[in-house]
């Protein structure tokens, strides 16, 4: 078995992160790949990349405030949050 590495950056396993847990990846360079120490989830950097943009999705709105749903069709009004400021 491969001696565990960190990689040069840190990547979050995807699997993990949907869940709201933050573990680093590791990389093993025998299979060119980026495996996970506690859900097994392993795959190649574009995988683990495109899966942390997708999982970054659900957080885009997280410091903004819905300020107006609006009509059928119309946007949702957004103003950033002012962080518990009276």
């Amino acid at each position: 078995m491969a001696q565990a590495s960190k990689g040069k950056l840190n990547y979050r396993c995807p699997c993990c992160f949907m869940r709201d847990i933050d573990m680093d990846m590791f990389y093993d360079e025998e299979k060119g790949e980026y495996y996970c120490l506690r859900c097994a989830y392993h795959g190649t950097r574009t995988d683990v990349l495109r899966l942390n943009r997708q999982a970054r999705y659900r957080y885009k709105a997280l410091k903004l405030r819905v300020v107006d749903f609006g009509e059928d069709n119309e946007p949702i009004v957004f103003k950033p949050h002012d962080g518990g400021a009276v």
